[in-house]
C-alpha cells in the first residue's frame, strides 16, 4: 500500500502543489489528469524522488520512502520516462537488461536467465523483432515499448508512467493502456500522467484531478470526473456520455462542447480514442 500524506512540493520557498493525499493498493491504476501548468510534472517528479518535497511523507507499507537508498527505490518503483536518450547507441536488449540492475552487486552482469526474461519481456510485447537493433534508430513509439519492457525488468511493486501514450499513433495508445491494466491485473500499483480524460476512463480506477487555482482532488474515476469538475479545470464545457458497444458492456468517454461561429456550442470529436479495452 502507498499512503501520500498532506505531501507538498514545489521550487524552493514556491509551493507548487499544497497537501495532497493519495492511497494506493495493488491493483490500483492512478491517473494524474490537469491542464499545463497546474504542478503534474512536479508532484510527478516529487513523488519519485526526484524534486526534493517540501513536507508531508509517503509510505509504502509503512516505510518512509524519504530514508530509501536509489537501490532500494529501484527495487519497488520502476518509471517509465516520456523521452530517454541515451549516452550511447545501445542496443533494444541492453536497455531493457538495464532494468535488471538494482537487482545485480556491484561487478556482476546480467545471467542467461535475465536475458532470457528480456527476450521473453519484449516477445510479451510485440516487439521481440527489435532486440538487436540500435535504440536510438527506432522510432519514438518503440523507444516508449522498450522502455516500458526495462521497467518490467524491475519487478516493481508500483509503476510510474510518465505521460505513456504520448509519442504513440491511434492503436498503440489503446495497446499500451491494455498492457497498464494487465500491470495492474498482476498486482502492480500504477500511477501515469495523462491528458486526455478518455484514458482515464478506459483504463484507471482512481483519478487525481488538478485545476490552475491550485484545487486538487483525488478519488475514484466515476466520482471525481464528472462534468462540472473537467468544465472547472479546463475551462470549457464538456459532456461526459457513455458509448453502448456491440458485446452489451459501454465504454464512458469525456465529449468537448466548442461553440461554432455565430452559434450554440455542440459536440465535436471525443478527446482522446474512444476504444473498449475487453477483459
Amino acid at each position: 500500500m502507498l499512503n501520500v500524506r498532506d505531501f507538498r512540493c514545489g521550487y524552493g520557498s514556491r509551493i507548487v502543489v499544497d497537501r495532497a493525499s493519495i492511497d494506493l493498493a495493488p491493483g490500483d491504476i492512478l491517473s494524474l489528469l490537469g491542464p499545463n501548468g497546474v504542478g503534474k510534472t512536479t508532484l510527478f517528479r516529487s513523488l519519485l524522488n526526484l524534486l526534493p518535497a517540501l513536507g508531508g511523507e509517503i509510505l509504502l507499507d509503512g516505510e518512509n520512502v524519504a530514508r530509501w537508498t536509489s537501490r532500494d527505490r529501484a527495487r519497488a518503483i520502476a518509471y517509465v520516462p516520456q523521452e530517454h536518450a541515451p549516452p550511447f547507441p545501445y542496443r533494444v536488449e541492453d536497455v531493457v537488461l538495464m532494468g535488471a540492475t538494482s537487482r545485480l552487486g556491484a561487478f556482476s552482469m546480467p545471467s542467461a536467465k535475465d536475458r532470457e526474461r528480456a527476450a521473453e519481456t519484449l516477445d510479451a510485447l510485440g516487439i521481440g523483432c527489435l532486440r538487436e537493433r540500435v535504440y536510438t534508430e527506432i522510432s519514438g513509439g518503440e523507444r516508449q515499448m522498450t522502455l516500458i519492457a526495462r521497467a518490467l525488468m524491475q519487478n516493481p511493486r508500483i509503476m510510474v508512467l510518465d505521460e505513456p501514450t504520448s509519442s504513440l499513433d491511434f492503436a498503440n495508445q489503446v495497446r499500451v493502456l491494455a498492457l497498464v491494466r494487465d500491470f495492474a491485473s498482476s498486482g502492480v500499483a500504477v500511477i501515469m500522467t495523462s491528458h486526455s480524460p478518455a484514458h482515464v476512463f478506459l483504463c484507471s480506477s482512481k483519478v487525481t484531478l488538478m485545476g490552475k487555482d491550485g484545487w486538487i482532488a483525488t478519488g475514484t474515476v466515476d466520482e471525481i470526473l464528472t462534468e462540472e469538475n473537467l468544465r472547472r479545470v479546463y475551462g470549457i464545457p464538456v459532456k461526459i456520455a457513455d458509448i453502448a458497444l456491440d458485446d452489451g458492456t459501454s465504454v464512458r468517454t469525456c465529449v468537448p462542447l466548442m461553440p461554432p461561429e455565430g452559434g450554440p456550442a455542440r459536440a465535436r470529436a471525443p478527446v482522446g480514442p474512444v476504444a473498449a479495452i475487453s477483459a
